[in-house]
C-alpha cells in the first residue's frame, strides 16, 4: 500500500472521530438545556408554591398575634383598674391620716402654747423665789455671821460628829446586851478544856517569873494610877500578871524575846529601884540591847559548835534568834543543831564531805527565825535568805527539800531530810499543841495588826487578851468603839479559839521636850 493511501485513511479516521465527537457534544448539548430548561421551571414552581404558603402561614401568625395583643390588652386593662382602686384606697387612707395628723397638730399647737403660758408664770415664780431665797439668805448670813459656805461646812462637821457619837452609843449598848444574853448563856455551856500536859507545856513556854525582895516593890512596879506597869508592858508587849504570890511577878507572853527583854529590864530596876515611866523606857532599850548582843553570842557559838565556817555575820545573827524560837515545843537552835550534828555524821559514813551536810543541817530551819514578821513559809524565808547571802547551791536546794516541798536531788538533801525526821521524831521531843497555840497567838497578832491606825498589837493572857496600840494623830476617840467591834469581828471570822477573846484598844497622846 501506497504512503498516501495511508496518509488518506489516517486522514479520514481523523475526520471521522472528529465529526463523531462533535455530533455527541452537540447531543449532549441539547440534551442538557432541556435538562436546565425543565429545572429552572420545577424551580420557579416550587418558588411559587413556597410564597403561596408563606403569605398562608403569615396571615396565620398575624391572627395568632392579634388574638395575644388582644388577650394582653385585656389582662393589663383588668390589671390597671385594680392597680387604681388600690391606688384609690390608699389615697383615702392617706387623706384620713392627715387629716389625724392635722387635728393632732392642732391640739400640739394648743397644748404648747398652753405650757409656754405655764414656763412664762413658771419663770415669774421662780425669779421670785430666787428674789425671796437670796434675801433669806442675806439675812440668816447678818444674823448668824457665817456665809453659805461656811454654814454648810459647819453642818456637816456637827451631822458627822453626831452620827459617828450615835454610832459608838449604839454599839456599846448592842456590846453590853450581847455580852450579857453571852454570860447567861455561857452558864449552861461546857467550855473546851487543855489537856493537863499540854497546859504545863503552854505554861513553861509562854512565863516567866521575877523574883521580889518583897512584897512593897509590887506596889512600885504598879506605880501611881497604873502608869509603871502600863508603861512595861506597853513598851515590851509582855503581859505583867501581879497576884498573891510573894515576893514574885510572872510575866506571861507567847514571845521568847519580848519575855526575855521584859525580865531582864525588870530585874534591873528591881535592883536599881528607880522606877517611873522614863527609867523604865531608858531600861527596857538597855535591855533589848543586850538581847541582841546575846542572840549573836549565841549564833557565834552554835556555828562554832557545829564546825562550819565563813558564815555571814547577818546569817549568825538569825541563827542565834533561833534560841528564842520552839517548833512544837522543841528548841530551834537546839534541833538544829542536832540535825547538823546528824547530817554530818552519816555523810562520814558514806564517805562523803561531813562539812557541807552539817552547813545544810545548821541552816535548814533558819526561815523560822522571821517567819513570824515576813510573809512566806519557813521553807522559802529559808530559801531566799540563803541566796541573799550567798549560800552554795547544794545548801540552797538541802532548805527547800527538808520537808519535800521539792524533790531532793543531791545526797545532801536526802541526808538532812532524814536528820530532820531523826531529831524531832524523839520521844518527847516535841509537842504539837504548843506549836498550834504559839501560832494561834501570832496570828491574833497579825488580825488585830491589819486595821488602818493600828501601832502596835500585843497578844497577852495566854490568847485570852490581844492590846492594841493605835496612832492617837489617826484614829480618834469616837472611832475606837468602831474599831474594836470590827477587830472582834475579824477575830470571830479567821480565828478558832477557846472561850473568848477582849480586845482593848489604847489610845495615848504624849508630848515631850528638852530644857536647854
Amino acid at each position: 500500500m501506497q504512503l498516501w493511501e495511508i496518509i488518506c485513511i489516517v486522514a479520514a479516521l481523523l475526520v471521522g472521530g472528529a465529526i463523531g465527537v462533535f455530533a455527541g457534544i452537540a447531543i449532549r448539548k441539547s440534551t442538557a438545556e432541556k435538562e436546565i430548561g425543565s429545572a429552572e421551571e420545577e424551580a420557579r414552581r416550587i418558588v411559587a408554591e413556597a410564597m403561596k404558603n408563606a403569605e398562608a402561614k403569615k396571615k396565620e401568625i398575624v391572627l395568632e398575634g392579634k388574638d395575644e395583643v388582644h388577650r394582653f390588652r385585656n389582662e393589663s386593662e383588668k390589671e390597671l383598674a385594680d392597680r387604681r382602686k388600690e391606688v384609690q384606697r390608699q389615697e383615702r387612707r392617706i387623706q384620713q391620716k392627715e387629716e389625724t395628723l392635722d387635728r393632732k397638730l392642732d391640739n400640739m399647737e394648743r397644748k404648747e402654747e398652753k405650757v409656754a403660758k405655764k414656763l412664762k408664770e413658771a419663770e415669774g415664780k421662780l425669779e421670785e423665789v430666787e428674789t425671796l431665797k437670796k434675801s433669806q439668805f442675806e439675812m440668816l448670813e447678818k444674823i448668824s455671821g457665817y456665809t453659805a459656805e461656811q454654814a454648810k461646812s459647819y453642818l456637816l462637821s456637827q451631822l458627822e460628829d453626831e452620827l459617828s457619837h450615835e454610832k459608838s452609843m449604839k454599839i456599846m449598848e448592842y456590846t453590853e446586851q450581847l455580852k450579857d444574853e453571852a454570860d447567861e448563856k455561857a452558864r449552861n455551856i461546857i467550855s473546851l478544856a487543855i489537856q493537863r500536859l499540854a497546859a504545863e507545856q503552854v505554861a513553861e513556854a509562854t512565863i516567866s517569873v521575877v523574883p521580889l525582895p518583897n512584897d512593897e516593890m509590887k506596889g512600885r512596879i504598879i506605880g501611881r494610877e497604873g502608869r509603871n506597869i502600863r508603861a512595861i508592858e506597853t513598851l515590851t508587849g509582855v503581859d505583867l500578871i501581879i497576884d498573891d504570890t510573894p515576893e514574885a511577878i510572872t510575866l506571861s507572853c507567847f514571845e521568847p524575846v519580848r519575855r526575855e527583854i521584859a525580865r531582864i529590864a525588870l530585874e534591873r530596876l528591881i535592883s536599881d529601884g528607880r522606877i517611873h515611866p522614863a527609867r523604865i523606857e531608858e531600861t527596857v532599850e538597855k535591855a533589848r540591847r543586850d538581847v541582841d548582843a546575846k542572840i549573836k553570842h549565841d549564833g557565834e557559838r552554835a556555828v562554832l559548835e557545829a564546825g562550819v565556817n565563813n558564815v555571814h555575820p547577818e546569817i549568825v545573827k538569825l541563827i542565834g534568834r533561833l534560841t528564842y524560837r520552839t517548833s512544837y515545843g522543841q528548841n530551834v537552835l537546839n534541833h538544829s543543831l542536832e540535825v547538823a550534828y546528824l547530817a554530818g555524821m552519816m555523810a562520814s559514813e558514806l564517805g562523803l564531805d561531813p562539812t557541807v551536810a552539817r552547813r545544810a543541817g545548821l541552816l535548814h530551819d533558819i526561815g523560822k527565825a522571821v517567819d513570824h514578821e515576813l510573809e512566806g513559809t519557813h521553807i522559802q524565808l529559808g530559801v531566799d535568805i540563803a541566796r541573799k547571802y550567798k549560800e552554795s547551791d547544794a545548801v540552797i536546794h538541802a532548805i527547800h527539800a527538808h520537808h519535800g516541798d521539792v524533790e531532793a536531788k543531791t545526797v545532801v538533801a536526802c541526808l538532812v531530810q532524814a536528820a530532820d525526821a531523826l531529831s524531832a521524831a524523839r520521844p518527847g521531843a516535841r509537842r504539837e499543841n504548843v506549836e498550834n497555840y504559839i501560832k494561834r497567838l501570832q496570828k491574833l497578832e497579825e488580825v488585830a495588826s491589819s486595821f488602818s491606825g493600828v501601832e502596835r498589837t500585843f497578844a497577852i493572857q495566854a490568847g485570852r487578851e490581844v492590846r492594841v496600840m493605835v496612832k492617837p494623830e489617826v484614829v480618834g476617840d469616837e472611832r475606837m468603839v468602831p474599831l474594836a467591834r470590827e477587830i472582834c469581828k475579824k477575830i470571830e471570822e479567821e480565828l478558832e479559839y477557846p472561850g473568848q477573846i477582849k480586845v482593848n484598844i489604847i489610845r495615848e497622846s504624849r508630848a515631850s521636850d528638852y530644857a536647854k
